[in-house]
């Protein structure tokens, strides 16, 4: 275990220490902004899970609970949106 860790650090090091001959980046730019994404709609659906729930219990109590049962189902949705941002920044 500590050989890892020790290997794992001398292998950032240069990066740390701000040698840029040596650096090199550890995620590509385009694996991180998939990931972003990916990890972005994962946390949206997994919110959306309990927020759907909730709200058709809601609507089927109260019918006038549709509108803010919608846009607290929709709210979540900006995570991915945003990551998408990031996709095309990167």
């Amino acid at each position: 275990m500590y050989e890892l860790v020790i290997a794992l650090f001398s292998s950032i090091a240069p990066l740390l220490q701000g040698d840029a001959a040596n650096a090199v980046a550890a995620i590509p730019p385009a694996t991180g902004a998939a990931i972003a994404v990916g990890l972005a709609a994962f946390g949206a659906g997994y919110a959306e899970r309990g927020i759907g729930a909730a709200a058709v219990g809601a609507v089927a109590e109260d019918d006038e609970m549709f509108g803010r049962g919608l846009i607290l189902t929709v709210l979540p949705e900006t995570l991915v949106i945003l990551a998408l941002v990031v996709v095309f920044v990167v």
